[in-house]
């Protein structure tokens, strides 16, 4: 036997280990994206039931992603110190926690215990997120490692193509009342409609719980293997880690890109029925196809990273969705609603690809640093309350829509970084 042949066998046996191990994270990018796209439901669901302004009910984004920065470095401690199977148990442990916290704030007909319990649930999603985005990328082949997390990132698409719809059926099963029929209830009648809006969240939320506790059993009792993303241990603060090559500069963009993201996604119902009076019910559909085109933008992105390098390819889409959402600022009628819902097409690589070119060579300091790229998703909890005071302000959604276009041009800008560059090595 030759050493090409070793060689060969070598890197197959590689590739048959690590089957089932991405074969279960990959699944955790489905959960998530699942939750996350239930969002644009609980938004629109909860400012009608409580009579919200658009910047309180952008609060739902606050809650969640302010996780995000909360938690990520601790996240990223506990994977260092124990490993990607602990963080990934911790992360789902309270992931089902803050699922089954949404029934007392549905008994209590509270929102402020509606947004804790998805903070409590978002501080999950940021030790996953923390952990599984980096460990995707280091099961397999370095050059890979893009098109390897776009390709796990694709199943969190689906979901955001399912969630919708689900979310609509189950949560909007009818249309809200207005808050001039509410004006006509008296106070016993309120309160009573209020509890029954409430409640209605309280089915998805114990489901997806209970699916997670099983879950969570399952990843208890499989072994998953410890790769080793570099010999050498981080001697690095995180402070210190942000100079580290691209890490600074992707941490930066994706705040922006992030912030952009979640606001286009949270908002199309609220969009919809602000900007053209369509109703939820209507509405649910265009978010499903939303998370369709993402879901398979991510495919799409996938195979064309195999002829197109990710950071070009990732300075074309972000061209496109700046001409996309000046349309949307300057347009009216239900084209801009298209113009929206094909947004998330031309946004589906670039958390993924911000986030490897980010690790690209980071070495030792790898987890260090998918800590400080998942802390910037913060920007989910700072962009979307911008935006939407100026809705508030203005009277017209479709000015806040400067907003994502100005982080369009930031992520732009960061891709030039990378011009010069034929792949990611």
């Amino acid at each position: 036997m030759n050493n090409s042949q070793s060689e060969t066998q070598v890197s197959s046996s590689k590739k048959k280990n690590y089957g089932l191990p991405l074969i279960l994270i990959t699944s955790l990018f489905f959960f998530w994206g699942f939750i996350h796209n239930l969002d644009p439901i609980l938004i629109k669901h909860l400012r009608s039931a409580f009579q919200l302004s658009h910047f309180q009910a952008s609060l739902v984004d606050s809650s969640v992603f302010a996780a995000y920065f909360l938690l990520a470095i601790p996240g990223g401690i506990i994977i260092q110190k124990y490993g990607y199977k602990t963080g990934i148990l911790t992360g789902l442990f309270f992931f089902a926690a803050g699922c089954f916290l949404f029934i007392p704030a549905a008994n209590t007909i509270s929102y402020p215990f509606f947004l804790g319990a998805l903070f409590v649930l978002s501080c999950g999603l940021a030790i996953l997120e923390t952990a599984a985005n980096p460990y995707i990328t280091i099961l397999g082949e370095p050059q890979k490692a893009a098109q390897r997390l776009n390709f796990a990132q694709s199943f969190n698409g689906l979901a955001a193509s399912i969630a919708p719809i689900i979310g609509g059926i189950f949560i909007l099963a009818e249309e809200p009342k207005s808050q001039e029929e509410l004006s006509t209830l008296n106070e016993a009648a309120q309160l009573a409609y209020i509890q029954a809006e409430t409640s209605l969240v309280k089915g998805p939320y114990l489901v997806l719980g209970l699916i997670l506790l099983l879950v969570m059993i399952l990843f208890l009792f499989i072994k998953l293997p410890e790769v080793a993303d570099s010999k050498e241990k981080s001697t690095k603060n995180f402070l210190q880690v942000l100079g580290v090559k691209n890490v600074g500069w992707s941490v930066f963009a994706q705040f922006f890109y992030i912030g952009a993201q979640i606001y286009i996604f949270s908002f199309l119902l609220v969009f919809a029925e602000d900007a053209i009076n369509m109703a939820g019910q209507e509405a649910k559909y265009y978010a499903g196809v939303a998370g369709l085109l993402f879901m398979i933008g991510r495919f799409a992105g996938t195979f064309f990273m195999k002829y197109v390098s990710p950071q070009k390819l990732l300075r074309i889409y972000s061209i496109i969705s700046i001409i996309l959402s000046i349309y949307v600022v300057v347009g009216s009628g239900i084209s801009t609603l298209y113009a929206i819902v094909g947004l998330t097409f031309f946004m589906s690589i670039m958390f993924p690809t911000i986030f490897a070119l980010g690790i690209e060579g980071a070495g030792a300091d790898t987890k260090p640093a998918s800590s400080l790229l998942i802390m910037s998703i913060v920007g989910g909890a700072i962009i979307p309350p911008i935006a939407s005071k100026i809705t508030d302000i203005s009277g017209n959604i479709h000015l806040s829509y400067i907003v994502p276009l100005l982080c369009f041009v930031i992520v732009f800008l960061f891709s030039l970084r990378f011009r010069n560059k034929t792949s990611i090595q």
